[in-house]
């Protein structure tokens, strides 16, 4: 890494910039014209046939959108949900079917996203809630789950997605679930104590959790690094190694530190110092407040994975490979819970993930939240949940959804 910079204190003569060497161009300009000639008719013929394709893709995306019109008015008219997880599902699995490469998969699907993003706005404009501010992780699991062309609302807190859910101000709700690192995320659990019988699990997405370090300065000049106290644990050996001399400063979300660094980077620069902030968060996060990505996957622990889930008012159809999340309290017995998961063992029925939260109504007694290996339609999965609810003194189906198979 660059030597550190100084930073010029109140009253001393700003830093100045050095001037910035310009890159030799790539595939244009000088380079090109200083190109063979055979060379040039073989690009330009290869461009031209680029140029034939992109205007029959462009043809077909438009042929496919006088569709998606026309399913958006039959929708309306028979009162069906604009998103349906489970007919998402179908239509990226077929077309990763049908992908021989080059492109790898993840492209593929990325431009299936976006393509079903502006299908919704054709069908009927789409309202996303999240936990916020701009550019925190779920705004961007948000645009990573649903692609751009949806509305996304910030509603500053996971309970405050549950409310505009259940009253109907937003379509859809994403929250986070659990995290391949830090467990699970007890606000959305919480939520689901007060909220689950009055909006339903109807999609899950699992987002690549990948922090970049945000600033608007050279490198060797960041002097005050700011990020949730949870990025700066799991960032901790790397800015131990990179940055032991900078001061951390907590924020609340990734999104309030990344917009506190530009902040100060632009009033340094009024007063006419060199900027010396920046900012742990995504990506996202930079082009939402105009900080550039000095380096990107800065955490400990390559691989973080967040599950998100996406709450509804409505319930997911089948798709064929689903999930079904479920609360149950117990009775306060010996073997109680044991008798529970018992259930789904013998039956054969998988559980990928099982927590537990205080249940409000005495003192140690505990709520568990489990995810089990099926939709609640499937013959074996509802004769389990039967039998459950019979030892159970409480149990509430979640809601059962497409599961998620790929990380975005």
């Amino acid at each position: 890494m660059a030597k550190k910079k100084t930073v010029k204190k109140a009253g001393t003569t700003p830093v100045a910039k050095k001037p910035v060497k310009q890159k030799p161009a790539v595939g244009g300009g000088a380079n090109e014209a200083a190109s063979s000639p055979a060379a040039l008719a073989a690009l330009s013929e290869l461009r031209t046939k680029i140029d034939r394709l992109d205007q029959r893709l462009v043809k077909l995306l438009n042929d496919r959108a006088d569709l998606v019109v026309s399913v958006g008015s039959l929708k309306r008219g028979g009162d069906i949900p604009i998103y349906a997880p489970h007919r998402e599902a179908q239509v990226l699995e077929k077309a990763l079917a049908r992908n021989a490469g080059p492109l790898q998969n993840r492209t593929i699907e990325g431009v299936y996203r976006e393509l079903m993003s502006g299908s919704f706005a054709l069908e009927q404009p789409l309202r996303i809630g999240y936990m916020g501010p701009m550019g925190s992780f779920s705004h961007q699991a948000g645009v990573k789950h649903f692609g751009s062309s949806v509305e996304f609302e910030d509603l500053r807190t996971i309970e405050g997605v549950f409310t505009e859910v259940r009253r109907g101000h937003v379509d859809y709700g994403l929250v986070p679930i659990e995290n391949s690192v830090g467990g699970g995320v007890t606000e959305t659990l919480d939520a689901f104590l007060e909220h689950a019988r009055h909006v339903s699990v109807y999609a899950e997405a699992q987002i690549a959790v990948d922090y970049a370090l945000l600033a608007n300065c050279e490198p060797g000049s960041v002097a005050r690094i700011h990020a949730t106290p949870e990025v700066f644990r799991q960032c901790q050996k790397w800015l131990g190694t990179q940055y032991p001399k900078a001061d951390q400063i907590a924020a609340g979300s990734s999104g309030d530190a990344a917009r506190s660094a530009a902040e100060e980077s632009r009033r340094a620069v009024e007063i006419g110092y060199a900027p010396a902030s920046a900012a742990i968060g995504t990506p996202l996060a930079g082009e939402t407040y105009g900080l550039n990505t000095l380096f990107e996957r800065v955490e400990d622990r390559p691989g973080n994975v967040t599950r998100y889930l996406v709450v509804s008012r409505q319930k997911a159809l089948r798709s064929g490979s689903d999930k079904t999340s479920v609360m149950f309290l117990t009775g306060d017995r010996p073997g109680a819970l044991v008798s529970v998961l018992k259930i789904f063992e013998e039956a054969g029925v998988n559980l990928s993930h099982i927590d537990k939260r205080p249940s409000r109504e005495e003192n140690w007694r505990y709520t568990f939240f489990i995810d089990a290996r099926g939709h609640r339609e499937d013959a074996v999965v509802a004769r389990v949940l039967r039998d459950a609810r019979s030892i159970c003194e409480e149990l509430v189906v979640l809601g059962s959804y497409p599961e998620s198979k790929r990380v975005l």
